[in-house]
């Protein structure tokens, strides 16, 4: 049967726009691999529930293996989300209460500054705890005996600081109040929910070909050895195919269990004000459309090594349609972007094997989503 002439037009511009898109992304790309040698990349893109894919160098420099659809990156930071999805989804439940202590959920903490340190403070960022946990702090015990020790800077609430000590406790109280291991809740309760069937807080031996090998920024090959917040705060391995479906779900465009849903839209509300960003639940937003030059401040070395004043948003802001939502990840041999635009129904996903600077990675990912905008029917 021969193609009518409107149908034939349709595919032709159709054409037009998918080459377009692979020129943007191309052209996105292409300095991040020159200027800062990065092995292996791919970019992942959504729109309308609708996906592409763009693969370049090796997962490995050894092995000359080209990166696949398949092939597992380290995402660092992103891991986060993950872990407020599932506070969320406890929540809902009515077994986590954001505005209670987290030693009501951790008995061992009773009678230390975590009586007046919220589950909300952990998630938003705003408990006062540093980004990382000393080097001595090697195993639980420790772990909880430097929680029980430590006192903020600042009065509790009043201050951004990134923590992956507070994201990780906030895994603590989420996986206390559901009674299981964190690590089992994500892996049989979160992940199958998504459908992000090559996603892993341990790759599996079947999987381990899969897994490209990370390169520091002076080429060390290496990948992550896991501390002891790792499954709370940077350990999850994934493919990029797993990440795009997953920002379709926190867009709305899968059918989830009416309780998945309920949790992503809870990770989408605004809670407080800090510089330029609007702090959600790990999520960090920024009103659309919103400038190249504010979203890397949102994303610049302050934010993530300085304490920025945060503001309460009172009552809470909604879930904003109208909004980029954006999250980087980072370990020492891989580097992660991720942004999505609920309104336009687009997004974009970088994943690398080399550690490079994210304000590269933002620039990228916003000429990225800059054309998925422009080439949205």
């Amino acid at each position: 049967m021969s193609m009518s002439l409107a149908a034939a037009a349709a595919t032709a511009t159709t054409g037009h726009a998918q080459d377009r898109l692979k020129d943007a992304v191309d052209a996105a790309i292409a300095p991040v691999r020159t200027q800062y040698g990065v092995p292996g990349l791919i970019v992942g893109v959504t729109v309308n529930g609708k996906h592409a894919f763009y693969r370049y160098g090796v997962a490995s420099r050894a092995s000359g293996a080209p990166v696949r659809d398949d092939t597992l990156f380290e995402i660092g930071s992103l891991t986060k989300t993950f872990t407020a999805t599932l506070a969320c989804y406890a929540q809902g439940a009515g077994k986590l209460d954001f505005a209670a202590p987290a030693s009501r959920y951790i008995g061992a903490l009773r009678g230390s500054v975590f009586d007046r340190v919220s589950a909300l403070n952990l998630g938003t960022h705003t408990s006062g705890l540093p980004l990382f946990e000393p080097d001595d702090v090697t195993n639980e015990a420790q772990l909880i005996a430097y929680y029980r020790r430590w006192q903020p800077a600042q009065p509790v609430g009043t201050q951004r600081v990134y923590s992956n000590l507070g994201i990780g406790l906030l895994g603590m109280v989420t996986a206390q109040s559901l009674g299981e291991p964190f690590h089992e809740a994500v892996q049989q309760r979160l992940l199958p929910a998504f459908g992000m069937t090559h996603t892993w807080l341990d790759v599996p031996a079947a999987h381990m070909p899969d897994y490209a090998q990370g390169y520091d920024a002076h080429d060390t090959p290496l990948r992550l050895h896991p501390g002891v917040l790792a499954d709370e705060a940077y350990g999850m391995r994934t493919t990029a195919p797993d990440l795009v479906r997953y920002l379709d779900a926190n867009m709305g465009l899968t059918a989830l269990p009416e309780p998945w849903q309920r949790a992503l839209a809870c990770t989408h509300t605004g809670y407080y004000k800090a510089a330029a960003i609007t702090q959600d639940l790990v999520w960090e937003q920024y009103p659309w459309p919103v400038t190249l030059a504010t979203l890397q401040s949102g994303n610049g070395p302050d934010m993530l090594r300085k304490g920025m004043p945060a503001t309460a948003i009172t009552p809470p802001l909604p879930p904003q349609t109208d909004a980029l939502i954006n999250k980087t990840g980072s370990t020492n041999g891989f580097s992660t972007y991720t942004a999505f635009v609920p309104s336009q129904k687009i997004g974009v996903v970088i994943l690398a094997n080399k550690a490079y600077p994210i304000d590269a990675r933002v620039r990228a990912g916003y000429a990225i989503l800059t054309a998925l905008a422009k080439e949205k029917p």
